[in-house]
């Protein structure tokens, strides 16, 4: 045993500062008070070792797989742990007959920890439904996608949903401190002077991801030669390198990619230039495709800008047509003069609320009949009597005319005293007034 637990100890100090300084105890997790606070829901079960099927998600290095350990250790259910990305149906099989056979026995039920879920397919998350159902195994999945998205609704009404926050810098300042100072799991045996700049440098750029600060920070103390002292000086510098450029959280078919261009476009809604600028920017760093982005800066030009500014849909246009024809990195300058022009335009959505209107009239059955002086005339029109008394528009003054154009007094569209919408809304009223 004596060899054993050796061995074990010697495995456990070749793992990445990351997981060695994981918490056994819940009351040495750092982050996530919204959730793990006093009294809170999702500590009181695990204190309890009450847990019941539950999905945690959030961004990484946050401490989902950290508190999954934690319910590891403190629970009396037999615990299980497989990962998405590399164990299959066969596996759950296995570990579900298992916690059957077990719970049959003994009664001890089994809880399965299942890392990244998301990466199973529908089909495969619906032969974890009867059982979880049932209790055994009790699900504990974790993933950095929002499951609303990528988990099966009836999972998903079987468990608990808690969202895991991004890490404060203080957080991870926190944890950071916990290693140097660690001497059994962590970096305490290393004589490390690291200066308070690095700290907050390496709690910045990982952007609330431990994992990543851990590990610049195990990097930069085991690769910085000691001074005279016999010190390590971990510097900014050193913090710098050891973190070297940051990993966008960006991934096209996810949510990094879903929640940036929602911030991108209701930046320019909201008439935010530098915001638009900061989401246009992090999307292009990420190497989104440019047609993507030019499309998204057309469609707000159209639905939000309107008739506000009319020519914010021919630059957004433009730019559209010019990024595809230059390609990037250039493609940048146009996309961006097309995103600023949008977001400082002046705003209408009348014309989408038209639309959107009209289309659920339609959609609810109110399909109007198209007036005879309206049908089309050609071929054999005429023998019905279509076109017939139709008023051309052009041979009246102002080119205007009032006729019937549609069956219903049913109105759709309230241009707004904004912008250009302005002259519009009093040309209209004016040709209402000389009818």
């Amino acid at each position: 045993m004596d060899l054993f637990e050796k061995e074990k100890k010697a495995i456990a100090k070749e793992e990445p500062l990351a997981a060695r300084m994981r918490p056994a105890k819940l009351d040495d997790f750092v982050g996530q008070e919204h959730i793990l606070g006093k009294d809170k829901l999702l500590r009181r079960l695990i204190e309890s070792d009450k847990i019941s099927s539950v999905i945690l998600f959030g961004p990484p290095g946050c401490g989902k797989t950290t508190l999954a350990s934690i319910i590891m250790q403190r629970t009396k259910s037999h615990f299980e742990r497989i990962n998405a990305a590399s164990n299959n149906v066969a596996d759950m099989r296995k570990i579900i007959d298992a916690a059957k056979k077990r719970e049959s026995i003994s009664g001890k039920r089994t809880i399965l920890l299942i890392d990244e879920i998301h990466r199973f397919n529908k089909a495969q998350q619906d032969v974890l439904m009867p059982d979880v159902e049932a209790g055994n195994p009790i699900l504990i999945g974790t993933t950095t996608h929002n499951p609303f998205f990528y988990v099966n609704q009836a999972l998903l009404s079987r468990s608990q949903v808690f969202e895991f926050n991004k890490l404060s810098g203080e957080a991870v300042i926190t944890i950071m401190r916990a290693a140097l100072k660690d001497k059994e799991k962590g970096l305490g045996n290393i004589p490390v002077a690291i200066e308070e700049e690095a700290l907050k440098h390496l709690a910045k750029t990982s952007e609330g991801d431990a994992r990543r600060a851990l590990s610049a920070l195990e990097i930069g103390a085991l690769t910085t030669a000691a001074g005279k002292d016999n010190k390590i000086h971990f510097t900014k510098e050193i913090a710098e390198e050891s973190i070297q450029k940051k990993a966008v959280v960006y991934d096209k078919d996810e949510d990094g990619h879903y929640d940036t261009i929602s911030a991108f476009i209701k930046s320019m809604r909201g008439s935010d230039p530098d915001a638009s600028l900061y989401w246009l920017a992090k999307m292009i760093y990420a190497g989104e495709d440019p047609r993507f982005i030019a499309r998204r800066i057309v469609i707000c030009a159209a639905e939000d800008v309107g008739n506000a500014d009319p020519q914010a849909l021919v630059i957004a246009n433009a730019a559209m047509q010019v990024s595809e024809f230059v390609g990037m990195p250039e493609a940048r300058i146009p996309l961006a003069q097309a995103a600023v022009y949008v977001a400082c335009a002046p705003k209408s959505n009348a014309a989408y609320l038209g639309i959107e209107s009209a289309i659920k009239d339609v959609e609810a059955g109110r399909v109007l009949e198209v007036p005879n002086h309206l049908k089309d005339a050609s071929l054999d029109g005429d023998a019905f009597g279509h076109g017939k008394d139709y008023k051309y528009a052009h041979e009246f003054k102002d080119h205007y005319v009032k006729q019937e154009y549609k069956p219903s007094n049913t109105k759709y569209y309230f241009p707004t005293e904004i912008g250009y919408e302005k002259k519009i809304k009093e040309w209209l009223e004016k040709l209402k007034k000389n009818e």
